[in-house]
């Protein structure tokens, strides 16, 4: 069974993208964009659901950084309302059942598998049991009047086991952990 990695990145205050601030909220570093090009999992397949295809596939046509390598990965797209042939080259739909489909290719893929993005995807795949590891990125700013996909929002409560961490220029900071749904809080004391 291969393991599938949820991959966000989101600014301090748990928002995935933010009205009228560019890509990254500006603040892609050099280093992080290394770090992208250099991950080991660079190859493995990505899952998403419509709205990241959109979005990510316009990036990447409109030429943003760190989009162009995506191309030539291959790509599961999961939706009922996109039809094929679909612009990005690589991408395989999937108009059934996600959580089926992913624990198909959990078990019959030669390659880990990754998010990109893909809120209400990944909270599905998390809530089914399938999710292996989460990799957040924060980007050191806040965007509460602006900010759009809370990307936690609606999600079961998780504890989380760190298991990396990592600064990047310009203050990113990178952290792993592998998750456990809870089927509440753990209770017995006093609440928050």
């Amino acid at each position: 069974m291969q393991p599938l990695t949820v991959d966000f990145i989101c600014s301090l205050d748990g928002y995935g993208s933010a009205k009228g601030w560019p890509g990254w909220w500006g603040m892609e570093s050099s280093e992080y964009l290394r770090w992208l090009e250099e991950l080991p999992e660079q190859n493995h397949p990505i899952l998403m659901g419509a709205t990241t295809y959109r979005l990510m596939s316009a990036l990447a046509a409109s030429g943003e950084p760190g989009t162009d390598e995506l191309a030539g990965l291959p790509k599961v797209l999961f939706s009922s309302t996109m039809t094929e042939p679909l612009a990005w080259p690589n991408t395989t739909l999937v108009r059934g059942d996600a959580v089926e489909a992913v624990r198909k290719l959990k078990a019959e893929s030669e390659q880990p598998l990754r998010t990109l993005g893909s809120v209400s995807l990944c909270r599905s795949l998390l809530a089914a049991g399938l999710v292996d590891r989460y990799r957040v990125v924060v980007f050191p700013v806040i965007t509460g009047a602006t900010g759009g996909d809370g990307i936690f929002d609606g999600y079961p409560d998780v504890r989380l086991e760190l298991t990396t961490s990592r600064t990047f220029e310009g203050g990113l900071q990178l952290l792993e952990y592998v998750p456990t749904v809870l089927e509440g809080p753990p209770g017995g004391g006093p609440e928050l």
